[in-house]
């Protein structure tokens, strides 16, 4: 039987100090969530009540608010009721994806307002039972065989580890005033017809099923968090940090098994078998793209960046160097390092000495664009900017992070950190010369 002490310590199991917090309740009105709500106010935690009257069944719909509204009148209860209009569209088809991403944007919204860091819902483990079912027809691994968690990016679920049958049974002892949506008795979801049609005869195998399948899920669970722990061991000794990008060893990573592959590159939206088997068998230089990451091959490397930080994490696309040159000596050091940030580790160090009568101030510092062109030292003729950075066989990041010199003119001086131009360079009969300096390994950690 659900006991008040029980369901506190279920509680406590999933936050520390459960009683430091007030909570956002997901109440529609039927026994679990009523039941919900009614622990929560004999356990003395502090909460507030969310419902959505959805207007799908006519009059119950209606029936089901008031249920939630007068309890939470009768016992003082903050209530947020979100009523479905003609403003919100249906969809013809996948109602209940349409509701659910209503209802989660309805509680967030909530939160917020209310800053409220907890959303509670009613799920049991009959629900625990049927989702079970559903993931093992889409062959969903054991993440999905693990079932719905407890506390997933701060959703509380206490009622996990309670039955339906026990959940009515409380119900009924405390007076807990409920209403039966008799749309659940039609078979026309899938989680209805497993609900009403395969779980039934999986009870009637069994006096022990859910009871067992409750251990079976805690034995899977536990299986996971230990996969999980190894995914990641085998993921940090592949990988490199620094601050904005992940860069793992390609060629190590494909020693792995298919399933250490697939678990590692989910994480950043790349969860098709045939797209991962593409990005191991792709050339140098091949980019790929998920949701929220950019994906490139740079040689033995798999460089990993978050899309905004791909289109530039420097906000700045120019800097300016220095305006004019105008000081007492014949000579000015300018030390790069104090001026730009890089975002991956540069080995290079930059000595540069330039005639300044030749150059055109102020001079600045500005990112690649389409057709530049310079005269590289050490090179006769010139050369696109594009094709020296090819030709260098420079990573992604490492042409990502490179910097125009330019002066007033828009002449380019040098690509930084790699080659000046020899058009600007000081010589025997310079009188006053800008020295560019780049000392110290850039890197951020």
């Amino acid at each position: 039987m659900l006991k008040k002490l029980r369901f506190r310590d279920q509680l406590e199991n999933l936050i520390h100090n459960p009683e430091n917090h007030t909570y956002l309740l997901a109440v529609s009105g039927g026994a679990d969530s009523m039941v919900l709500a009614y622990l929560f106010q004999n356990s003395g935690f502090p909460f507030q009540i969310a419902h959505i009257n959805y207007k799908l069944r006519g009059e119950d719909s209606n029936l089901d608010q008031k249920v939630v509204q007068d309890f939470c009148e009768r016992n003082k209860i903050p209530f947020h009721l979100y009523e479905v209009s003609e403003k919100d569209e249906k969809p013809d088809n996948s109602i209940q994806l349409w509701a659910r991403e209503l209802r989660y944007a309805f509680f967030k919204n909530i939160q917020q307002q209310e800053k409220l860091e907890f959303l509670v819902t009613a799920h049991h483990l009959n629900d625990q039972l049927e989702t079970f079912i559903i993931n093992l027809s889409k062959a969903a691994g054991i993440n999905g065989l693990s079932g719905i968690p407890s506390n997933d990016n701060n959703i509380l679920r206490p009622l996990l580890s309670f039955s339906k049958e026990e959940i009515y049974a409380f119900a009924k002892e405390n007076s807990v005033e409920f209403r039966e949506d008799l749309s659940n008795k039609k078979s026309d979801y899938l989680r209805n017809k497993i609900r009403n049609e395969i779980v039934p005869k999986l009870l009637e195998t069994n006096d022990h099923f859910l009871e067992n399948f409750k251990k079976s899920s805690s034995y899977l669970n536990q299986t996971k968090d230990f996969v999980q722990h190894q995914i990641k061991e085998i993921e940090n000794k592949l990988s490199t940090f620094n601050k904005d990008h992940k860069i793992l060893s390609k060629e190590k990573l494909d020693q792995e098994s298919d399933f250490v592959k697939f678990e590692i590159l989910k994480k950043y939206g790349f969860n098709q078998e045939e797209e991962i088997s593409k990005i191991f068998k792709a050339e140098n230089g091949s980019s790929f793209f998920s949701k929220d990451y950019h994906l490139s091959i740079n040689r033995d490397e798999l460089i990993i960046s978050k899309k905004e930080e791909v289109k530039g994490k420097k906000p700045e696309s120019e800097i300016l160097l220095i305006e004019n040159f105008n000081f007492s000596e014949n000579q000015i050091i300018i030390n790069l390092e104090d001026i730009i940030e890089s975002n991956y580790e540069i080995n290079k160090i930059v000595e540069w000495d330039f005639d300044a009568d030749k150059l055109h101030f102020p001079l600045r510092l500005r990112k690649q664009e389409d057709g530049d062109e310079f005269y590289p030292s050490g090179f006769s003729g010139k050369k696109k900017i594009s094709k020296f950075l090819r030709d260098e066989k420079l990573s992604f990041l490492e042409k990502e992070n490179a910097w125009l010199l330019c002066d007033a003119k828009d002449q380019i001086l040098g690509i930084l950190p790699y080659r000046q131009d020899r058009r600007f360079s000081a010589s025997k009969q310079t009188q006053k010369m800008l020295k560019i300096k780049w000392t110290e390994k850039q890197q951020i950690l």
